[in-house]
């Protein structure tokens, strides 16, 4: 994304920030409000990249990029947040009901973002993608003795040996 075009400053996740043309300065951006400090998955601190240059910055799945107006509010899921311009106020609450919070499947906070300005959207943070890639990996059971040896690398010559 050209920097110069949102007034040379977009606040990010942190370790968003991939690479950049010169002309870009990547630094630390606080949010100073107690629910983000302490609460968010984004938490206190939030990369700035500022400058007039290309920058790049990674997310996951599908990216919704969304024009909040003065006074309108968007709350989403803390770890759905990639980007966002640097009039956007925002903050971290709860989520509410017990029932929401244990059985909602996101977890217990979302962020409140409150415009104007204009914020990134992912659809597959990085931990849902590890949670899903991680779900999808074959098991591997089984009671042989010895396995790990060099022989179960070398392939079915471990089978052949072992006498089982």
């Amino acid at each position: 994304m050209d920097l110069s075009a949102y007034e040379g400053k977009i606040i990010c996740q942190k370790d968003a920030f991939l690479c950049a043309a010169k002309g870009v300065a990547v630094g630390i951006d606080f949010k100073r409000k107690l629910g983000a400090g302490f609460f968010g998955g984004e938490g206190f601190i939030m990369q700035k990249l500022e400058g007039d240059g290309l920058t790049f910055i990674h997310a996951g799945g599908t990216i919704v990029e969304k024009q909040l107006s003065l006074g309108e509010t968007l709350r989403i899921d803390t770890g759905c947040l990639v980007a966002m311009t640097r009039h956007i106020d925002y903050d971290i609450e709860f989520v509410g009901g017990v029932k929401t919070a244990f059985f909602g499947g996101e977890g217990l906070f979302f962020a409140t973002l409150k415009g104007p300005g204009t914020v990134w959207i992912q659809s597959l943070p990085f931990s849902r993608l590890a949670d899903r890639v991680y779900s999808a990996a074959p098991r591997i059971t089984g009671g042989r003795k010895g396995e790990g040896s060099v022989l179960d690398l070398v392939g079915g010559l471990g089978n052949l040996l072992d006498g089982d």
